[in-house]
């Protein structure tokens, strides 16, 4: 594997490192603090290509690899986590359709999901089924050319916008994991409903809300795939979501990092600098070890995912659980090395710290990451 990164990619970067520094930084810790969904910016990533960054070209998408992915998610994320973790989910929504729906589907729906003009939400979880995402209960009963579904989602990013699309795990039989079947529910269905706006710790940037089905009404046209692939439809969608959040924890602990070298430089104590302390330095030595260590291992979990490996899947899980756990502890012992100031809101570390804290959490637990990989060594 080659770890220099071609001009192409360089470039890539770059565009997204710039567009977060000029448009998601100045503004994150206001979209925080007043809970604002920023679909404009949105949209101007979008016309960067970020609104559909894996997706084939012939329907808008970048035709990317999930390299390149990883990359623009862990850029992103040095502007703020919440927007770059949205942007991801709306991705791992479209490369859904795009892998597994029918051309007919992809060449209704995908255009305007690239252009992110209309905004895509992950509805797997619910109130009973997280972590067993193969016992959720949500149905869907087939009405002649419709089904009709019944059921709640719970934790959904981006959930409440009547215009957008919901990429739904529901149940059409009762064979377990392979009773799931993958619907796209528009945002105006009859029978759709939202609940409130979550208050969370962190990702205030972008709302959570339940997703309620009370006799919801869509046409069997918008099931992706055969009945009963669901299941197989939203593992495969989270190998390629885990890579991106744990990029966007890369980012935030990239930019949390990078202020404490800063801040050390500048703070006095004892007569001395921060950074001439080697106690210290050492500190900082070993946060920028971890954070060159989990982002080496999440290009070789992205390089596996994009050549189709067979061990891509716990690789993924690896890099998850490593990536996030190393982001979280950066970004956290970059608010120590601010003392006090870093408990400030104004100086934005405690804001990454509180932002990073759910990525050990979503796209699967970091336990549920250790039983995939256990799975795989002990044979089953």
């Amino acid at each position: 594997m080659n770890f220099d990164l071609s001009e192409d990619r360089v470039a890539i970067r770059d565009m997204a490192l710039d567009f977060a520094r000029e448009k998601l930084a100045p503004h994150a810790l206001e979209w925080d603090e007043t809970k604002h969904f920023p679909v404009d910016t949105l949209r101007e990533a979008a016309a960067l290509g970020m609104g559909g960054i894996y997706i084939r070209d012939d329907v808008g998408g970048s035709g990317l690899g999930r390299l390149d992915a990883a990359l623009i998610f862990e850029a992103l994320a040095t502007g703020c986590p919440t927007i770059a973790a949205y942007i991801s989910i709306h991705n791992m929504c479209a490369w859904m359709i795009d892998n597994f729906g029918s051309d007919e589907q992809r060449h209704k729906w995908l255009p305007d999901l690239c252009t992110m003009e209309k905004l895509a939400s992950y509805c797997l979880t619910e109130p009973g089924a997280g972590s067993d995402a193969a016992a959720l209960r949500t149905r869907a009963e087939r009405d002649g050319d419709h089904y009709v579904l019944t059921g709640q989602k719970q934790f959904i990013s981006g959930a409440g916008n009547p215009h957008d699309f919901y990429v739904v795990m529901a149940r059409t039989s009762d064979d377990g994991a392979r009773g799931v079947s993958t619907i796209v529910v528009p945002g105006g269905a009859e029978g759709l409903s939202f609940g409130a706006n979550e208050k969370k710790m962190g990702w205030n940037a972008q709302p959570t809300r339940a997703v309620i089905f009370d006799k919801c009404r869509v046409p069997v046209a918008n099931r992706i795939g055969p009945e009963g692939i669901g299941f197989k439809i939203a593992m495969a969608g989270l190998d390629g979501g885990r890579l991106n959040i744990a990029a966007c924890s890369l980012g935030g602990a990239q930019a949390a990092l990078d202020q404490a070298v800063t801040y050390m430089g500048e703070r006095k104590a004892f007569g001395k600098t921060l950074a001439e302390f080697q106690a210290l330095q050492f500190k900082l030595a070993d946060m920028a070890i971890d954070l060159e260590a989990a982002r080496t291992f999440l290009w070789r979990a992205a390089c596996a995912l994009d050549q189709k490996s067979p061990d891509a899947t716990r690789l993924c899980a690896m890099a998850k659980k490593f990536a996030t756990d190393a982001g979280f502890e950066i970004a956290n012992s970059a608010l120590q090395l601010h003392g006090g100031y870093g408990y400030l809101a104004d100086y934005g570390l405690e804001k990454i710290v509180r932002d990073l804290r759910v990525h050990q959490i979503l796209e699967g637990t970091n336990e549920i990451m250790r039983m995939i990989v256990a799975r795989e060594l002990v044979g089953r």
